[in-house]
């Protein structure tokens, strides 16, 4: 990652998993850039600690997900420890279980998060992004899901993500292959949002995320929660949710403030209140 100040930086997992904050915005480092970035399971588990922390900070109102250096976001899971941790099915089930809470924590975010890609999101790492609201990758970025190379199986929740962003044909022809997909091909099938030159991915990520911060954050949440209930089956969807955060915004100081500035011409001031 590039040399971008943050405040009150943390560490987790032996320093593998870094949180700070870049004017407001969250930034959790995927910091193993030795393997590339894979994912341990202590950085699973740290990256479930530095997402608590931001989540319950209320001066942070969106999440940059990041690698350190250039060549991975997050090349996949760390395979030097399958021996130990994932050789059969019963320990690859405990594995499981521990990774997928983080996971699931990254899924019911109630904050915006942006995936800041450069260089290999493999495996884990694609189920990272997926998982995002927003990816932003580099020019050199590649994309892969080698499970049927390693013999594994990439699991439901992860493939559900990757049938919602690129479609069944798409989805099957990246698990059957185990191919590579360029930043390109990615953004062309809907995998990736935006594709900017590897020198740029960084601050206009910030950018993005600097926007979303300065918007009304009940606005925001309204619409994540919105978009989530879409997302689900019929009756599955929790309508009741998707009223009240409507009524939360109307009866919001943010809304007064939003029609108040908007008439004397002047940039609002939100408090998510």
């Amino acid at each position: 990652m590039l040399n971008v100040p943050k405040t009150g930086e943390t560490s987790y997992a032996d320093g593998k998993i870094l949180q700070g904050i870049v004017d407001g915005v969250g930034v959790v480092t995927f910091n193993n850039p030795d393997k590339r970035n894979a994912m341990s399971l202590e950085m699973w588990e740290g990256f479930g600690q530095a997402l608590t922390a931001l989540r319950d900070d209320p001066a942070v109102r969106v999440v940059i997900l990041v690698g350190a250096g250039d060549k991975a976001f997050v090349s996949g899971a760390d395979i030097s420890q399958f021996e130990k941790t994932r050789h059969n099915a019963e320990a690859s089930e405990e594995y499981s279980k521990r990774s997928a809470a983080q996971r699931a924590l990254l899924a019911d975010y109630p904050k915006p998060t942006i995936a800041c890609i450069r260089g290999f999101c493999l495996g884990g790492g694609m189920q990272v992004a997926m998982l995002a609201d927003i990816r932003i990758a580099g020019s050199g970025s590649q994309f892969g899901i080698p499970a049927a190379k390693l013999g594994i199986a990439y699991g439901y929740d992860g493939l559900r993500h990757l049938v919602s962003l690129v479609g069944p044909s798409w989805a099957r022809l990246i698990m059957y292959t185990g191919m590579r997909i360029n930043s390109a091909e990615a953004q062309r099938i809907g995998l990736v949002d935006r594709v900017l030159d590897d020198a740029e991915v960084w601050d206009a990520t910030l950018e993005i995320a600097r926007t979303i911060s300065g918007n009304a954050p009940l606005a925001i949440k309204a619409a994540k929660i919105t978009i989530a209930q879409v997302l689900k089956d019929p009756a599955e969807r929790d309508m009741a949710a998707i009223k009240q955060i409507g009524i939360d915004c109307m009866d919001s100081e943010d809304f007064r403030e939003g029609r108040t500035a908007f008439m004397e011409k002047r940039k609002p001031q939100f408090r998510g209140r």
